[in-house]
């Protein structure tokens, strides 16, 4: 499970360092791919791998589906990170996500997101309120 928020930089080669608590669980390999909100998502190989299985249930005759699929598949970048944790970005996905040099990454539970730091800071003063005035169950059975 990823937790937290950290706020690395990219260098000048596209390169992040993932933060220390999260490089053990994504060090045998990890998928970078587009994610919702412009930001990226990373996952652990074989969460990747999970992800894939549950997506070859999609029927190919759904248009929503294959879009979906074409998108995030295409633009996935698949690398295991060196002995100081670094990843490389690819510049598609740096423009994707709008990244230039701050980053926020932040754990959310299967997955990492990579955001620019800008982008991060106006989508949580965003939704922040909504959360804290959530009153009633968002998830059923869960609160």
């Amino acid at each position: 499970m990823f937790l937290g928020t950290h706020e690395p930089r990219l260098d000048e080669k596209g390169r992040l360092i993932l933060p220390a608590k999260f490089r053990e669980e994504l060090s045998a390999g990890l998928v970078i791919t587009k994610g919702q909100e412009r930001c990226l998502y990373v996952f652990p190989s074989t969460e990747f791998e999970t992800l894939t299985q549950t997506l070859r249930q999609a029927p190919v005759t759904a248009k929503a589906a294959r879009d979906y699929q074409r998108v995030m598949f295409a633009g996935a970048h698949d690398e295991i990170p060196d002995r100081q944790g670094r990843v490389t970005i690819p510049q598609g996905l740096r423009t994707y996500a709008g990244l230039e040099k701050e980053c926020v990454v932040i754990g959310a539970n299967t997955r990492v997101e990579i955001w620019d730091a800008q982008a991060w800071n106006k989508y949580l003063a965003d939704r922040e309120e909504g959360f804290a005035d959530v009153s009633e169950e968002v998830f059923p059975g869960l609160f």
